[in-house]
């Protein structure tokens, strides 16, 4: 296995990657984020052993980022929680007042985040010019000094100030976030 490693910044040369994660780099250095990058196109980070590792290269905690809709189908829900954390259906819905939340499909995560599942991400609101999509963001998240996330692909990783996220990022693509309080019972 291949050992991570942490560059500052967007690659050097971006030949090959794809035009939404070119897009992720471009948006974060015209807002003036400054951000720290590792590529693991050989490890699909798609189990949490995968992210333990990628964490631990970042020294960031890497969100679990899941899709979600109500049951109409009318509302949808980008919820940012730490990884290690449980996911209760019915805690969320009850905090936000929702009868029943459920995982939207990929087809909805590719039109509003243009996102493919194992690659959600907050980044993906650069993506929804339209806003159908409501950020929700653990206040755990929140508290961390940095996140990690993906740049719309999970082949890399991301390392960004949690402040600059909050201030910069999310102004710029027009999203607010609700915080809400996740204790996984």
């Amino acid at each position: 296995m291949e050992e991570l490693q942490l560059y500052e910044g967007r690659p050097a040369d971006c030949t090959g990657r794809l035009e939404k994660e070119v897009r992720t780099y471009d948006l974060l250095d015209k807002l003036g984020i400054q951000f720290w990058r590792t590529d693991h196109g050989w490890m699909k980070a798609d189990t949490m052993e995968d992210c333990h590792i990628i964490d631990a290269c970042l020294n960031a905690t890497v969100c679990k980022n899941l899709f979600l809709c109500n049951r109409q189908k009318t509302s949808f829900y980008l919820l940012m929680m730490p990884g290690d954390k449980p996911f209760k259906t019915k805690e969320l819905s009850h905090q936000l007042g929702i009868a029943r939340l459920s995982f939207a499909s990929p087809e909805d995560m590719e039109q509003y985040l243009d996102c493919t599942p194992g690659s959600s991400s907050i980044m993906g609101l650069a993506n929804d010019t339209e806003n159908k999509v409501q950020l929700l963001m653990d206040e755990d998240v929140k508290a961390g000094e940095y996140l990690g996330c993906h740049p719309c692909i999970n082949t890399s990783s991301l390392k960004l100030r949690t402040a600059d996220v909050l201030e910069k990022f999310l102004p710029a693509v027009h999203h607010a976030p609700i915080f809400v309080h996740l204790t996984g019972e």
